[in-house]
């Protein structure tokens, strides 16, 4: 039986009783690396914010292997892939999974060493799928 996550999504569910938790994330995120913030610049952040809540949610049901969130992980892939409306550099992937894992361990107050490594372990999945997909598209 695959790996559910089920942990994972119970952290995030803590993390998100903290209003300010997504935008932490953008300011830690935005802070770990010169090339970010600039990606940013023409950004509406209300729309950016439901975004990332919903993509971190999909993330980590493509990483329990879940069919029906295969394809909106592609889809995400593809609008960050080269030709994509939001290109992304595959080398800033660890910047958003050290920035999520930084402010997870800021937010989650059950969060441990080990829950933190199967965040970065699942996180890790869809960001293999985003770097893949980075030049096929």
């Amino acid at each position: 039986m695959p790996d559910q996550y089920e942990d994972l999504q119970q952290s995030y569910g803590r993390c998100l009783r903290d209003k300010r938790f997504i935008e932490r994330f953008y300011e830690v995120f935005m802070a770990s690396h010169p090339a970010i913030a600039p990606m940013f610049a023409d950004t509406d952040f209300s729309k950016q914010r439901m975004a990332l809540r919903r993509g971190i949610s999909v993330a980590t049901l493509h990483a329990a292997g879940s069919g029906l969130s295969r394809r909106a992980t592609e889809t995400m892939a593809d609008v960050h892939s080269q030709a994509g409306r939001v290109p992304v550099d595959p080398v800033l992937y660890p910047y958003w999974i050290d920035s999520l894992l930084q402010v997870i361990g800021e937010t989650d107050e059950e969060a441990t060493p080990a829950l933190l490594a199967r965040w970065r372990t699942a996180m890790g999945v869809a960001c293999d799928t985003f770097t893949r997909r980075y030049k096929a598209a």
